[in-house]
């Protein structure tokens, strides 16, 4: 599917959910949720028709019958959920005014059964999708062929004889009387007259069927399809007038069959007369559907939608029947049967006027189980009756969409689907898109199936790149919405841009989702998912490197994840925390670029907040990392810039600059290491994981510290001699038991004890070098 189709389907659910509470919009024929979608479909299967190289007929094929089946829902819905308008019944009709034509008996009869309402409009709209057969076109003539063969015999003097059988009279029943056959083009011209003819009843275009018999030279035959329509006559019926309807010159007189009974008793002969034409059966058999003629009427049936149409169009037909003989005094009822006599006095049964409520329901069963019988018919061509949209069609028919969706989701769960083929992106938007129209008019939907549903849909979208739509279908999961909305923002790409990202999340709160919750749940799901790649920080202790390692990929989502939180100072508390987790992580690791990376992109806001204390003290602890580690690389870089070929000006420079940092840096670290720098007292946040990991964090740095800033100082002394006395000054402050920083040292290479002492030695023989036996004299001199 192309995006713009997606787009398009997003577009009519958007306008639809700004009206829902118009359901009149929603369910208007022309504009509504229904008749908008089935109308995309359309267009794109103009697109691939004309383009048959962009897509699949599989895939014709499925918006084909999608754009059927929001047909369908545009016909039956309405009638399920609007008030419907109030009828007189049909035996109140009867009552005061005997004359009613059987065309208005019928409507009232229609409306005073829902489920006939129903069945009718299905039938209707079986009559839209019906595929035309335009026929043999027009005939130059009436059996030509065959009346020159006729006048050839009687010009040999054959008579009555029939040559190669074939019939000696032109009327339309020589051939069933006489046993005969037509020539074979008039023949063939037939056959495809009576398959055409059919065509267009099945499509309930009698009209043009009409027509058809016209320009065939078969007028019989227009006679034999309006043989269908019920008596009429506007003039003495009690329907309400319309008067705003234009007069279409039939208002006065009457249409329709007055003697339709005998009509339909002689179809029904015709369609059982083996002697007849399959065709010809099939036809009558279409204009006369009931229980005797179906095996005819099924036998023409090549289509699941064809067979729906023969059992509906037999149902209904006897349903009217049945209720028609119940009014018993209906004038044209006994004009049939019993000649003109007109009853001077109708008698009513009482009983009549009270449906029976048990017959009722006895015969919505029996629809129910007639065309649940549909399901596993054999079909000839098209789809099979498996089809998820037959399927669909037909527990839509007989309303049973929550059964429809839970056997949808159970599918989709058990992998019964090709998650490859070009049908399933436009199976699951449909069902994605049924969810929510039947949500939006107030039918309920089984929850969990429909967060399946939803949950596939998305997933859609997000393989075709349709980010920006994600948002609005996950907001229908309702509780599960942040969560599944948190899922995709968490399933970004590592590279995605920042300004992409907030975009997203923006998102969130435009399709009505909790926009803080969100940010939340994202950074808490990718900090899971970096966690569940990385490495936990144990055994021996990092040795730190530069240059250090790049970043891996869990360690560059793990730094992302600081992003989510970052957007909303509703959210600063949350990425406080996270922050010291994620920093913790990295310096237990020995990943000091990437942990100062990580605090280079939190927001200054967060070093106000105070509570609760001992995050916030441990984050202003990472910060004095921070900044003594920048100092004492300061310091270094510095250091390298005093090449020896300095004029004494700007030697004088580089050192006043060179002393102030080295001042600077000490200080720095010598704080550090006398506040009781990540000392974690008693239980808290984190638990055992973080304390074991607080004091790796001291036992990789205390002694880099120390070390790095002893350095530091010996190599300084030459520019800043009292540095020399500095190095001693803080082995004191090592040795000192208040600040137990001899207990940072581990007995690992670079971290011993002994490797500091014994740079400490170095800076007391260093003092030597001026003179004198005593090794202290530098900690005494001024």
């Amino acid at each position: 599917m192309t995006a713009s189709l997606y787009a398009a389907c997003a577009e009519v659910l958007s306008l639809a959910q700004s009206r829902k509470d118009d359901l009149a919009a929603l369910l208007d024929p022309e504009t509504g949720f229904a008749p908008k979608l089935r109308q995309i479909c359309h267009e794109r299967l103009e697109e691939l028709q004309e383009t048959p190289s962009i897509g699949s007929e599989m895939e014709m094929l499925a918006l084909k019958m999608e754009s059927d089946t929001w047909g369908l829902l545009q016909a039956v819905m309405p009638l399920r959920k609007m008030a419907p308008p109030t009828f007189p019944s049909p035996q109140f009709l009867i009552a005061t005014n005997p004359y009613t034509p059987t065309a208005t008996l019928a409507q009232a009869i229609m409306h005073a059964s829902p489920l006939l309402t129903e069945l009718v409009v299905v039938r209707e709209w079986l009559h839209e999708i019906a595929l035309l057969d335009p026929g043999p076109g027009p005939a130059t003539g009436y059996w030509k062929f065959t009346k020159y063969q006729i006048a050839q015999n009687a010009r040999l003097g054959k008579g009555k004889q029939r040559d190669a059988g074939v019939v000696s009279e032109m009327d339309p029943d020589a051939t069933s009387r006489e046993g005969g056959v037509l020539a074979a083009d008039d023949a063939t011209y037939d056959k495809a007259l009576a398959q055409a003819l059919y065509a267009y009843v099945r499509a309930g275009r009698l009209d043009e069927a009409v027509e058809l018999c016209r320009i065939a030279h078969q007028p019989w035959r227009a006679a034999s399809i309006r043989g269908s329509l019920l008596f009429q006559w506007k003039a003495i019926s009690n329907e309400p007038k319309d008067e705003d309807a234009m007069d279409d010159g039939e208002s006065e007189g009457w249409h329709g069959n007055v003697r339709r009974k005998l009509w339909k008793s002689t179809c029904i002969r015709a369609a059982l007369n083996p002697n007849l034409t399959k065709a010809e059966r099939a036809l009558y058999a279409a204009l006369a559907p009931c229980p005797q003629t179906s095996s005819a009427l099924k036998a023409a049936c090549r289509t699941w939608e064809d067979h729906l149409w023969a059992q509906i169009s037999i149902m209904c037909e006897e349903k009217e029947v049945t209720e028609m003989s119940r009014l018993r005094g209906g004038h044209w009822e006994q004009y049939e049967g019993q000649g003109n006599a007109i009853a001077d006095d109708v008698s009513m049964d009482e009983e009549a006027d009270v449906r029976d409520d048990q017959e009722e329901e006895e015969w919505e069963l029996e629809v129910a189980n007639t065309l649940a019988s549909l399901a596993t018919i054999h079909v000839e061509e098209g789809a099979a009756a498996d089809n998820p949209y037959h399927i669909s069609q037909l527990q839509i028919i007989l309303g049973n969409t929550d059964e429809l969706l839970k056997e949808f989701a159970e599918g989709l769960k058990a992998g019964s689907y090709d998650v490859n083929s070009p049908e399933f992106p436009i199976m699951t938007r449909f069902f994605a898109h049924l969810c929510l129209f039947l949500q939006i008019i107030e039918i309920p939907t089984p929850a969990l199936e429909t967060q399946v549903i939803l949950e596939v849909y998305l997933g859609v979208l997000e393989a075709a790149g349709q980010r920006e739509l994600i948002a609005m279908y996950a907001s229908a999961l309702g509780d599960n919405a942040v969560i599944r909305y948190a899922m995709f923002l968490t399933s970004l790409d590592v590279t995605t841009d920042i300004n992409e990202r907030r975009l997203a999340l923006t998102r969130a709160r435009d399709h009505g989702l909790d926009m803080e919750r969100v940010a939340v749940t994202t950074a808490e799901r990718t900090i899971e998912k970096a966690f569940a790649a990385l490495p936990v920080p144990k055994g021996l202790l990092p040795v730190i490197v530069s240059p250090q390692p790049a970043a891996t990929t869990p360690e560059t989502l793990l730094i992302r994840s600081i992003e989510w939180t970052s957007f909303l100072a509703s959210t600063h508390p949350t990425l406080l925390e996270q922050a010291n987790v994620i920093v913790r992580f990295f310096l237990s690791h020995g990943r000091v670029q990437l942990a100062r990376q990580a605090l280079d992109m939190l927001p200054r806001e967060l070093a106000s907040i105070r509570e609760p204390e001992e995050r916030a003290t441990e984050y202003m602890q990472y910060r004095v990392w921070a900044r003594c580690w920048e100092g004492l690389d300061r310091v270094v870089e510095v250091e390298k810039m005093n090449g020896g070929n300095m004029g004494r000006d700007t030697l004088a420079e580089w050192l006043k600059d060179y002393k102030i940092l080295v001042n600077q840096s000490r200080e720095q670290v010598v704080k550090l290491l006398t506040t009781e720098w990540l000392v974690s007292e008693g239980p808290q946040e984190g638990g055992e994981r973080r304390n074991r990991d607080l004091v790796r964090i001291r036992q990789i740095f205390i002694p880099e510290f120390i070390l790095r800033l002893h350095n530091i100082l010996f190599r300084s002394r030459r520019h800043i001699p009292e540095n020399l006395r500095q190095c001693l000054e803080l082995a004191n402050i090592v040795a000192d038991s208040r600040y137990k920083l001899y207990e940072a040292f581990v007995n690992q290479d670079g971290r011993r004890l002994g490797d500091y002492l014994q740079a400490v030695r170095q800076a007391v023989l260093a003092g030597l070098e001026g003179g004198g036996s005593d090794p202290f004299w530098i900690l005494t001199s001024s």
